[in-house]
C-alpha cells in the first residue's frame, strides 16, 4: 500500500498535465517513430523540475516491449547523489492512434494516462525531445549519458523554437567513465 500511495503522489503531476494545456508550446510530434528502434536503454540528459523527479541523479529509463504490444516503462535514479538510495518506478506506455506514432500515452497507475509526445528524434534513434501537452513537462533523452556539443545545440534550439524556456531544465548527473 505504502508503494501504490508514493506512485500516487509521484504521478500527480503527469495527471495533471494531462487535464490543461498550453497554446504557447508547439507539440506536434515526428511522424515516425519505430517503437523497436526506441526501445532499450536512454540517459535522461535534462529536465524540466518536477516533484516525481526532484532530487534524483544518474536517472534512466528502461523501455521494452510487452506480448500484448504495450511498452514498459522502467524509470530509475538515485537520491541526491549517484551513491544515494536507488528509486526505480514502473509503468506502461501505449501508442492511442496509429496516425500519430510519435505521440504515446505512459502510466504509472492503473489506467490514468499522460501524454508523452516524442517531439525530436535522430535518424539513428540517438538522442529524443520529448514533452506533454504542456510546457511543464521536457526532457532530453539520449542512449549514452552525455550529448555532443552539435547534438544539444540543436536539441537546446528547438526547444526553443517550440515555446519552452530552456534556462528550467536541469541537467541531471550521471557517472561518465
Amino acid at each position: 500500500m505504502k508503494r501504490i500511495s508514493k506512485t500516487l503522489l509521484c504521478c500527480f503531476p503527469l495527471l495533471c498535465a494531462s487535464c490543461s494545456s498550453s497554446d504557447d508550446i508547439v507539440t506536434t510530434t515526428v511522424a515516425q517513430l519505430d517503437l523497436e528502434k526506441y526501445v532499450g536503454q536512454w540517459y535522461e540528459v535534462a529536465r524540466f523540475d518536477h516533484r516525481f523527479e526532484r532530487g534524483l541523479v544518474g536517472c534512466m529509463a528502461e523501455y521494452s516491449i510487452n506480448d500484448d504490444g504495450t511498452v514498459k516503462v522502467l524509470n530509475t535514479g538515485y537520491e541526491e547523489t549517484l551513491d544515494g538510495k536507488y528509486k526505480e518506478s514502473e509503468g506502461k506506455a501505449r501508442r492511442p492512434d496509429d496516425n500519430k506514432p510519435g505521440q504515446l500515452e505512459v502510466s504509472f497507475f492503473l489506467w490514468f494516462y499522460s501524454q508523452y509526445n516524442v517531439m525530436e528524434l535522430a535518424e539513428d534513434y540517438r538522442y529524443a525531445l520529448v514533452g506533454s501537452k504542456t510546457d511543464d513537462y521536457l526532457w532530453i533523452l539520449s542512449r549514452t549519458p552525455q550529448l555532443s556539443s552539435a547534438d544539444k545545440d540543436y536539441l537546446l534550439a528547438q526547444a526553443k523554437a517550440r515555446g519552452y524556456d530552456t534556462d528550467k531544465l536541469i541537467w541531471v548527473e550521471h557517472n561518465i567513465e
